[in-house]
C-alpha cells in the first residue's frame, strides 16, 4: 500500500498546478492521470488556446512554468473587441500603457509546461495509465483504488478529473449543468489581414465566430454552431473550409489558410453544487467548467489550485490537518465568490447571443452598448480580466 499526504486525481492543468503550488511543503503528494507519462510531458495539440490573465501569467511564473513556453508559443493580447451581427458598434477592452490584457498559449504547451516543472519535484510521485477510484473516506484518510488494483492512502483527496468528475458524482456532489445544444470548433488560421493582437468575438446570427490572435499572421478561429450544423463544417475539405471561414468573417481578415487539423467540442457548463467535502476537494472543471466565450476556464481552475494551495500551506505552518474543515471552508468561500458571478454572467450572454428571436437580437445590441454606459458591469468584465 502506498501512503501520501495528498493525493491529486487528474493530471491537466488545474491538477499539475496544485502539485506545483506545493513544491516545497513538507508532503507526498500522489498525482494519478489514466493518460500516460510520455503523453503528458509531450501533450498533442488540440486546438485549444488559452487566454491568460496578467494574473495568471504571475501566477505561472511564480511556479516556474512560465519560462518553459518559448517565446513563439506566447502571443500577447492587446485588445478585445465584441461585435453584433451586422451592427457597427464595437464595444472594446483595452490593455493599459504598456501592459498587455494578458496572452495567448496552446493549451497543450501550458499542460507540457507544467509536467516538465513538476516531473523534478522530490515530493510528488506520479502514477499514470490507470484510472483511479475513491474507496473510501472517513476521519483518518481516504482509499483510492488505481485500476490495475494497487492501492494509494492519503489524508486527503483532490478531485482534478474534468468537467464531468466520475469522483464528484461518486461523493455524492450534484452538479448544476447546461448543455447549450452546441459545438466549438476551434484551429489555426493564417491571414493575409493583420490582426495586430487583437482578439475578436463576433456574435452572428446563427453562429459565433472569434479570432484570437497568434504570433505573425496567425490566428485561432473558433466557431460555434448547432451540433447538426458543425458536422457539414467538419467535413469540408481544407481548402473549402477557408473560403467558408472568409465567407463567415465576411473577408475581415482577407485570405484565410487552414494551417492545423479542426478540433471540435460540445459546449456544456457545469457548476458544482459544493467544493468541499470530507478530507476531500474539487479544483479546475471538476470545480467550475466554464463556457469559452469569456475565456476563464484555464483561470479560473488556476486560481482554484493556488487557493487550495494556499489553505494547504496555511494550515501545514500552523501545525494543523491539511484537510482542516475551516480551511476547506475557506477556500470554498472565496472560490465561489471570485466565480459565480461571472459564471451566471457567461451563460446569461451565450444563451442571448445565441438566441435568434427578434426581440433577442435587439437586446443584443442593446446590451453592447449598456455595457460602455453602465460602469458597474463593465467593471466586472475588466476585473475578471485581472483574476
Amino acid at each position: 500500500m502506498n501512503e501520501y499526504d495528498l493525493i491529486i486525481v487528474g493530471a491537466g492543468p488545474a491538477g499539475q498546478s496544485l502539485a506545483a503550488r506545493l513544491a516545497q511543503a513538507p508532503l507526498r503528494i500522489a498525482l494519478i492521470d489514466g493518460e500516460s507519462k510520455a503523453t503528458l510531458a509531450a501533450p498533442a495539440y488540440d486546438g485549444r488556446e488559452i487566454a491568460l490573465t496578467q494574473t495568471s501569467i504571475a501566477r505561472l511564473k511564480q511556479l516556474g512554468a512560465w519560462e518553459r513556453l518559448a517565446e513563439a508559443e506566447v502571443a500577447p493580447l492587446t485588445r478585445a473587441e465584441v461585435l453584433n451581427g451586422q451592427s457597427p458598434y464595437v464595444l472594446s477592452f483595452a490593455d493599459q500603457p504598456g501592459n498587455a490584457l494578458g496572452a495567448l498559449a496552446p493549451n497543450s504547451a501550458i499542460r507540457r509546461a507544467l509536467f516538465h516543472t513538476i516531473a523534478g519535484q522530490e515530493n510528488c510521485d506520479f502514477h499514470t495509465g490507470r484510472a483511479a477510484t475513491l474507496d473510501a473516506i472517513d476521519a483518518k484518510g481516504a482509499q483510492v483504488r488505481l485500476a490495475d488494483g494497487a492501492i494509494i492512502r492519503g489524508k486527503m483527496v483532490v478531485a482534478a478529473d474534468t468537467r464531468f468528475s466520475l469522483l464528484r458524482k461518486g461523493q455524492g456532489i450534484s452538479a448544476h449543468m447546461l448543455d447549450f445544444g452546441r459545438t466549438m470548433l476551434v484551429c489555426r488560421v493564417q491571414h493575409a489581414q493583420p490582426q495586430n493582437g487583437v482578439a475578436t468575438e463576433w456574435f452572428g446570427h446563427g453562429q459565433t465566430v472569434a479570432m484570437l490572435p497568434l504570433r505573425g499572421d496567425q490566428s485561432s478561429f473558433v466557431l460555434t454552431l448547432s451540433a447538426h450544423a458543425m458536422q457539414s463544417v467538419m467535413a469540408l475539405s481544407d481548402v473549402d473550409f477557408a473560403r467558408d471561414v472568409e465567407r463567415r468573417t465576411q473577408a475581415r481578415w482577407g485570405e484565410i489558410t487552414l494551417t492545423s487539423r479542426r478540433h471540435a467540442y460540445p459546449l456544456v457548463a457545469v457548476y458544482a453544487s459544493r467544493f468541499v467535502g470530507r478530507r476531500f476537494a474539487l479544483i479546475g472543471d471538476a470545480a467550475v467548467g466554464m463556457h469559452p466565450v469569456t475565456a476563464h476556464g484555464f483561470n479560473f481552475g488556476l486560481r482554484s489550485a493556488y487557493a487550495l494551495g494556499d489553505e494547504i500551506m496555511r494550515a501545514l505552518k500552523a501545525g494543523r490537518d491539511i484537510a482542516d474543515p475551516r480551511g476547506l471552508a475557506r477556500y470554498e468561500r472565496g472560490h465561489r465568490r471570485a466565480t459565480l458571478p461571472l459564471y451566471a454572467a457567461t451563460n446569461a450572454i451565450a444563451q442571448l447571443y445565441s438566441d435568434e428571436r427578434p426581440f433577442a437580437r435587439v437586446a443584443r445590441t442593446a446590451g453592447l452598448r449598456l455595457m460602455n454606459l453602465a460602469p458597474g458591469a463593465r467593471r466586472l468584465v475588466e476585473a475578471s480580466l485581472r483574476h
